[in-house]
């Protein structure tokens, strides 16, 4: 089985494959200072959970933004599963062309996002990944990475309104019933959940007149289902295109 793992700044997603079967998936808070020990403890525990044990996993695939986690995942794979994961960054295959100025300046997480929507979707791909950031991706059919767009994610303008201000609360993550709240509580919904979907419908628009044609979106990320039903723009929703691509990276690097 296939361990794949997403390190973002926020969160560590993992997930189990089976063959082609996505069997399970997890969500773990980043904690930068944790050991490798710290880590093994979670993820074993979560393992036996689904009734999976050290043995059952001998592939691992991983994608880290925070670069001081990177030794630590190496170490703890190394340590307790004796294996050496494949850590997606410059080197490797991907099955795209990055045409940006400097390849080395994208993260793991869009080139795991970008591969599986290139190999999955076979078309002109729009991928907004709803993370810490807001990140838009453009891959070509052919397979060109051509770049995109990065904005604060939403949780982190939501948490900026709240440590930034005198007065205004932390709000639940709910779509209020109209565009005019009625309350402070209801307007920071509205601007949080309206307002994101507002951003993306804008940058997609503008990527799309620049390509000149109309490209598939796929939303993915912790928060892609929270906003994309507020907009139109949004083709699809894949909450687990990053470990998807993880999967395709790591057969492509070892077959």
């Amino acid at each position: 089985m296939l361990l794949a793992i997403d390190t973002g700044n926020t969160n560590v997603t993992m997930g189990v494959f089976e063959g082609d079967n996505l069997r399970a998936t997890w969500r773990i808070y980043t904690q930068i200072n944790q050991m490798a020990d710290e880590y093994a403890v979670m993820i074993l525990n979560l393992l036996n959970h689904q009734s999976l044990d050290v043995s059952d996993i001998n592939e691992v695939a991983i994608s880290c933004v925070v670069p001081p986690l990177r030794s630590t995942f190496n170490e703890l794979f190394r340590k307790y599963f004796d294996i050496t994961p494949l850590m997606v960054g410059p080197g490797i295959k991907t099955g795209i062309r990055i045409r940006i100025d400097n390849p080395r300046e994208v993260g793991s997480d869009r080139i795991a996002n970008a591969t599986a929507a290139h190999t999955i979707y076979k078309d002109d791909v729009i991928v907004v990944a709803m993370g810490t950031a807001t990140a838009f991706d453009t891959v070509s059919k052919e397979g060109d990475y051509l770049g995109g767009a990065v904005a604060p994610g939403i949780a982190i303008a939501a948490e900026a309104l709240f440590t930034r201000t005198a007065a205004l609360p932390r709000v639940e993550w709910v779509k209020p019933k109209k565009a005019i709240g009625t309350s402070t509580v209801t307007a920071i919904q509205s601007g949080l959940i309206f307002g994101y979907a507002g951003l993306i419908e804008g940058i997609v628009t503008r990527i799309q007149d620049e390509l000149g044609k109309k490209a598939m979106v796929v939303a993915t990320g912790g928060y892609s289902e929270l906003v994309a039903d507020e907009t139109k723009v949004i083709d699809t929703v894949n909450p687990n295109l990053t470990l998807m691509g993880l999967k395709i990276l790591y057969e492509m690097n070892t077959a």
